[in-house]
């Protein structure tokens, strides 16, 4: 089969890529990332004196003449939602900014796929990784902090070893759960790995990506003279003046399903994987840290040839271009290898194969990088649109000599008559693990009709009524745009790929246009008069049984949640840590032993005074390993052994904090508890 009919008709052990979000320097969503990108705007932060010190950094530090205040930057990166996930206050400020950002983004990867978040396909797996944070490090190294809530729960809230496990438990999955680590190329290998799970059938849907976080603070690094990091706070990957890298912070979530179920089932493919690799360099480089070529060049061909492709029919290559020199220099000599024939499919009329990295944008974002450069892969397919790898001025000679041609100014993507439009993506992580993904414009979908004049509920809930009137306005805006789907697919997906929530409203209307309005007068506190009785049922929070809408409905991609959760901050090894706190709790016990049990209770679960006391154990927020870690303070600190059960028990803690002062005052219980807390302590 030749390259051309391979790339029209073999399309069965594809995979499609049905959801995308993430969070970059610059970018708190996709829509403001591709403008960036669109733009070449440089995202990579100078931070001010000023702001350097009111975030911990030392002043000698600052006064060294090789120190660069530059970083890519997330905003925001220490809030969370926590309550939607679960969390009390004491877990959220505990909880790793890694794990509170992933699982945000993962959530609104589902939506932006069509799938409720809480109720996604059976069989949906996790593939993550993420890198060191600084959250973690001092996490690990603070005796308070484990005295306070556990040694082992310190662990499962921070280490990066459970970025997959919360995903799954908190948003139900039930497929594998991974988390991956190989360094820069993590989120790729991360992809590859779902691709592959995937086309074995070892899950039906996959969550894949990455996240680096390494510390939410504003914060510059020094330069060494011959170390990896630009002198000048600029990434110039391929460039003459290239000097090193920048590092950065973001991420990154795709949901991937086999191409055939997600055409089949109607969800919104974004972009088609035709094929993966994987490879290391082995001892075939000069160091442990450094690129090989021939392994990367292997990774790329493996990949083409998994596609059932000829690398000469790409157009673009999105590489890993960190803007060192040697990296780049390897780098470019193992994709001109793999692509040396690839000079026929200009990307916009001249000769050659179009080369970027995103790193020109926003850093090095470490394990997040790979998922940063797919996404952006994926965006630049769907608006058929080439952007700009930005500062750069004068690309290397090497280029000359090369099938690769460095895009530096925003450029229209042309769709070639023979072929879809084709990139590749590579990415390549310090130890040797080489990944290139093969990457292919969506099949198109066709128009769907307005289903007449035909009156429609559209459901909508939120956490808040801010939130609700952000869901209201962003939802009007999108009716608004050119492309705006049709509005049975809008009431589809509202109605089953969203979480419904506790503060709800609704509007019927009869078209796009309708819709819009009634939606933006929502927003501004205005409510839809017309009433309409499945929507009241929606209002009242029952099971609702929504009417059939007319023709086959679809998923369509529609504006994710507005998460809106407050500040938890993060630990640091600058100064004390920040420990999490519970609020002082005054309660009005018979005895001074009540006393302190009830404060022991209130510090563990985090309760806002003797208030909390009215609620059940598990009202407050509490678990398993809550109730050992608990019950373990109770017979360290008070010399009271408490059966485990009688956290199971349906009565307030006000009432077991009695009757653990009656288990004392009674001669204690069973000795079951220092067989289960031993358990636990070996297991730490």
């Amino acid at each position: 089969m030749t390259t051309e009919e391979a790339a029209q008709h073999d399309l069965e052990p594809a995979v499609a890529v049905v959801g995308m979000s993430g969070r970059f320097p610059g970018a708190p969503d996709l829509d403001t990332y591709w403008a960036n990108l669109r733009d070449g705007v440089c995202s990579l932060s100078a931070f001010t004196e000023k702001e350097l010190l009111a975030d911990g950094a030392d002043p000698a530090e600052l006064r060294n003449p090789a120190y660069v205040p530059a970083q890519g930057h997330l905003a925001d990166a220490d809030r969370f939602e926590a309550e939607l996930f679960g969390f009390n206050r004491t877990e959220a400020a505990a909880l790793d900014p890694q794990h509170r950002v992933l699982l945000e983004t993962a959530w609104s990867a589902l939506e932006d796929a069509g799938y409720a978040p809480l109720n996604a396909p059976s069989r949906t797996g996790v593939y993550v990784g993420g890198s060191p944070t600084e959250h973690a490090l001092a996490a690990g190294t603070d005796p308070a902090l484990a005295a306070a809530i556990g040694a082992l729960q310190v662990r499962i809230l921070t280490d990066r070893e459970f970025l997959a496990p919360w995903i799954s438990y908190r948003l139900g999955l039930d497929g594998p759960s991974m988390t991956v680590q190989t360094a820069c190329s993590t989120s790729l290998t991360a992809v590859h790995l779902a691709v592959q799970a995937l086309l074995l059938g070892e899950c039906d849907t996959a969550l894949a990506g990455g996240v680096a976080i390494g510390t939410v603070r504003r914060q510059g690094y020094v330069h060494y003279q011959g170390g990896i990091f630009s002198p000048d706070g600029r990434c110039r990957p391929f460039d003459e003046k290239a000097a090193g890298t920048v590092p950065g912070s973001g991420v990154g979530v795709l949901v991937l399903r086999r191409l055939e179920d997600a055409l089949a089932d109607g969800d919104p493919v974004r972009a088609v994987i035709r094929g993966t690799a994987v490879t290391n360099d082995g001892a075939g480089k000069v160091g442990f840290t450094a690129p090989g070529v021939d392994q990367q060049t292997a990774a790329i061909t493996e990949a083409w040839a998994a596609a059932g492709l000829e690398p000469s029919a790409a157009q673009y290559v999105e590489a890993h271009g960190t803007g060192t020199e040697l990296g780049d220099r390897i780098e470019l000599e193992a994709a001109s290898a793999a692509f040396a024939a690839g000079d026929r499919s200009a990307p916009a009329g001249g000769a050659g194969i179009g080369l970027g990295s995103v790193k020109s944008n926003i850093g090095h974002a470490d394990a997040a990088a790979g998922a940063a450069a797919l996404i952006k892969t994926v965006l630049m397919l769907e608006h058929a649109t080439l952007a700009p790898t930005v500062d750069v001025t004068s690309p290397v000679a090497a280029l000359a000599d090369s099938p690769l041609r460095l895009v530096t100014e925003t450029r229209q993507w042309p769709r070639r008559p023979d072929l879809p439009r084709l990139a590749g993506v590579t990415s390549v992580g310090i130890g040797g693990t080489n990944v290139h993904v093969v990457v292919q414009e969506a099949p198109a979908r066709g128009p769907r009709a307005e289903a007449g004049d035909r009156p429609t509920v559209l459901p909508l809930s939120a956490r808040t009524e801010h939130q609700l009137g952000l869901v209201a306005s962003r939802l009007a805006a999108r009716l608004r745009e050119a492309d705006a789907p049709a509005l049975a697919d809008v009431a589809h997906t509202l109605r089953t790929g969203r979480v419904g929530m506790p503060v709800r409203a609704y509007v019927v209307a009869a078209g796009t246009r309708e819709a819009s309005d009634k939606l933006m007068a929502l927003a501004e506190g205005h409510p839809d008069s017309v009433r309409d009785p499945a929507g009241e049922a929606w209002l009242r929070g029952e099971e609702v049984t929504w009417p059939a809408l007319d023709g086959e409905v679809r998923r369509v991609r529609l504006p994710a949640y507005p998460f809106a959760g407050e500040s938890h901050g993060a630990l640091t090894l600058r100064g004390p840590a920040a420990h999490p706190t519970a609020e002082a709790a005054a309660p009005a016990p018979g005895s001074e032993l009540e006393a302190e049990v009830a404060e022991l209770v209130v510090e563990a679960l985090d309760l806002d005074g003797p208030a909390g006391l009215e609620k059940t154990y598990f009202e407050a927020g509490g678990d398993s390993l809550t109730a050992v870690h608990l019950a373990g303070r109770l017979r360290d600190e008070l010399d009271i052994d408490v059966p485990i059960q009688l956290f199971l028990e349906p009565i307030t803690l006000k009432e077991m904090t009695i009757r653990i002062v009656e288990i004392k005052e009674g001669g204690g219980a069973d000795g079951a508890l220092d067989a289960l807390l031993a358990e636990f302590e070996a297991e730490s």
